[in-house]
């Protein structure tokens, strides 16, 4: 049996000095979160544009069943993006803040 240890161990690159010339990242907490928060609110304002979408569609569905029924799809759909983006960007505020 191959010891998968002993092969992985063999590919790694030997580094002189502890440097292999890759780039390394000098990101502090403020920057990350920066990034999380554009990420986020981008998807934020992007659910909300699709609420409002839907609720125009809703609206302008002229009481045909099939347009009533894609236009309230959508809005649970984007309801419910807009949920996971909020508990999301909740859960990684507390453990960034654990850190």
């Amino acid at each position: 049996m191959i010891d998968i240890l002993r092969v992985v161990a063999d590919l790694s690159p030997v580094c002189a000095g502890g440097s292999c010339g890759l780039p390394t990242a000098q990101a502090d907490q403020s920057a990350i979160d920066n990034i999380l928060q554009i990420v986020f609110g981008i998807v934020g304002a992007l659910s909300l544009l699709m609420i409002t979408v839907s609720g125009l569609r809703y609206i302008l569905s002229d009481g045909s069943p099939e347009k009533t029924a894609k236009a309230r799809g959508g809005l649970i759909y984007a309801l419910v993006g807009l949920t996971i983006a909020l508990t999301a960007e909740a859960i990684v505020t507390f453990v960034l803040k654990r850190l």
